[in-house]
């Protein structure tokens, strides 16, 4: 599967609803063998989810109260300084995928952390260039971003085949 059709894959797999807080993490898989310690309790992966559950929380608020809509707000320093986080976690997600490909773990996951960290500018980006109900969907569109950055770090495995 290319990294392209497993990020949409796991995409929709998160549009039926949040993934529970106290989900079970998933397991990487090199080959027949299973990583010992879940992904979740690696320090990288761990900061990962930390971070985009903040961020997260963060966007949510100025779209529930207003402040992102504000024509003035890419210019704010609530909004650089959001940007400047959400340029580091893009950082980590791809250090993670490196780290998953130095393992020969799970292609799926690597291409899922790949693409959230090529999509993450593209969202911020978004958010300066627009203003009105174009912001409101590209504010929604991070949110959601930085949602499926921790439901794929926190979803059970998949069955086995």
């Amino acid at each position: 599967m290319t990294c392209s059709a497993a990020l949409a894959s796991a995409l929709i797999l998160t549009l039926t609803g949040p993934t529970p807080v106290d989900a079970p993490p998933a397991a990487v898989v090199t080959g027949a063998a299973t990583l010992d310690a879940a992904l979740s309790d690696e320090p990288l992966f761990r900061d990962i989810v930390t971070r985009a559950g903040v961020l997260k929380a963060r966007v949510e608020a100025w779209t529930a109260d207003g402040t992102g809509l504000d024509p003035a707000f890419p210019a704010s320093d609530a909004f650089r300084a959001l940007k400047s986080e959400a340029e580091a976690l893009a950082a980590l997600d791809l250090q993670a995928h490196h780290w998953l490909a130095q393992r020969d773990a799970d292609g799926d996951l690597k291409c899922i952390l790949r693409g959230i960290a090529e999509d993450m500018p593209v969202r911020l980006a978004a958010i300066e260039t627009t203003e009105g109900p174009a912001r409101a969907e590209a504010l929604a569109e991070l949110a959601h971003l930085l949602d499926d950055n921790v439901a794929v770090i926190l979803a059970p495995p998949p069955p086995a085949a």
